[in-house]
């Protein structure tokens, strides 16, 4: 039967069956609309937590529609950047008042840049990851043209041996959004410290997938996305870690009515908030950051180091199942697919990216089959794996998939 669901070695599937009846996640999956394929791409925008669209749809009808003006009181929206904030908080290993939402990721990369560099005002280099998701490089050149700074592009294994007494920022990405490999943020904050920089971590592709350890780590700042493993929708709104004891230094180049000590004093000398709200800046975006706050609900009593380990077993079961079915292996010298993500679990993301020449071709025909991952051009299949709603038998009826369409497109 195409999409996988009859082919490929019994075994397999019977233990595929077998984890997902151990799992002590399993009931997390019933929490999402989510239809019979297999969804793996929540790495670039997670499902729909089902009971979000009736909240959107009291926040429309009732805060907006009867409340109205009032709503900013009554319903809390003043509030919600800080409020949504420690909600997250936990799942990035932070304590509470240390994180605002609000803006795009791009936006609040912008905004650590700058502010960090100005924490380091005698320092020339703004040192960027070489393999950063393109627009955290460009935010950061035109960082750097704006403060007078030098850019420096650093493979992030090579990031000690180019830190020195002119580095004044590092900002580097938590897991390659590419290849799904996870970089080592406690040694590379400890080097940027060592080094007497400030350290900005991009956590897009981990919060929500892994534990980071923002505060237990000594993160300066940090900014990521909410649509991915947050499940947050389509352009919800980013969020900005600033530890607390960089909070009174905080000098933010976008400073905006909603960052003011007074906002309604409507003072034209501006004077910063106390704490992490000195990074929000105009009216923030209501709709969707509501609707992620009812997203987030889905966090409530999971554990993220559960999550983490349910990650790992899925992308191994995943990788096993890919080597078994697909003709001449995985990684092998006859296999039409080689992996880039790394084997080793310290070095693992929630994503498994495999390289292969057919790769346009081999995605469109398995996103008609049910199979949903991505393409990034020119020869990468990604898969992301939320372990909150995909299951064993998703990774073994994708990998089976898999083999089906290979099977049937030539090689090129």
């Amino acid at each position: 039967m195409a999409g996988g669901r009859d082919t490929g070695p019994r075994p397999l599937r019977t233990r595929a069956a077998a984890l997902d009846a151990a799992d002590g996640l399993r009931g997390a999956r019933a929490l999402f609309a989510l239809d019979d394929g297999v969804y793996l791409d929540g790495n670039s925008l997670g499902a729909l937590p089902a009971h979000v669209p009736a909240r959107v749809a009291d926040i429309v009808t009732r805060q907006w529609g009867e409340l109205r003006i009032r709503s900013w009181d009554e319903s809390g929206w003043w509030t919600a950047p800080e409020r949504i904030g420690d909600r997250i908080a936990p799942l990035v290993g932070a304590a509470p008042g240390q994180i605002v939402v609000g803006d795009s990721t791009s936006v609040n990369v912008f905004k650590a840049v700058v502010a960090a560099a100005r924490l380091r005002p005698d320092r020339t280099d703004i040192v960027v990851d070489a393999s950063t998701f393109p627009t955290d490089g460009y935010i950061a050149e035109s960082a750097a043209r704006m403060t007078g700074r030098r850019i420096v592009p650093v493979a992030p294994a090579e990031l000690s041996s180019a830190l020195g007494p002119d580095t004044a920022v590092v900002l580097l990405n938590h897991v390659d959004y590419r290849t799904g490999r996870l970089h080592d943020l406690p040694s590379l904050t400890a080097d940027v410290h060592a080094a007497g920089a400030v350290a900005v971590w991009d956590l897009c592709h981990s919060a929500g997938a892994l534990p980071v350890g923002l505060d237990a780590h000594g993160v300066d700042l940090a900014v990521g996305c909410t649509y991915k493993y947050l499940n947050g929708g389509p352009g919800s709104p980013a969020y900005l870690y600033v530890a607390e004891r960089h909070q009174a230094a905080f000098d933010s180049p976008l400073p905006g009515w909603h960052s003011h000590a007074d906002p309604f004093a409507m003072d034209h000398a501006y004077a910063p908030a106390d704490g992490a709200t000195r990074g929000r800046v105009g009216t923030p975006e209501i709709l969707s950051t509501l609707a992620l706050e009812a997203a987030l609900e889905v966090w409530d009593g999971v554990s993220i180091d559960s999550v983490r380990a349910k990650s790992l077993a899925l992308t191994d079961f995943f990788l096993e199942c890919v080597a078994a079915y697909v003709p001449g292996g995985l990684d092998g010298p006859d296999s039409r697919l080689t992996s880039t993500t790394p084997v080793a679990h310290a070095e693992r993301g929630s994503q498994i990216a495999l390289r292969c020449a057919e790769a346009p071709a081999v995605m469109k025909e398995l996103v008609a089959r049910g199979v949903v991952g991505d393409l990034r051009r020119p020869d990468v299949l990604r898969f992301g794996f939320t372990p909150l709603y995909v299951g064993f038998a998703d990774a073994e009826r994708a990998a089976a998939t898999l083999a089906e369409v290979l099977a049937e497109i030539t090689p090129v």
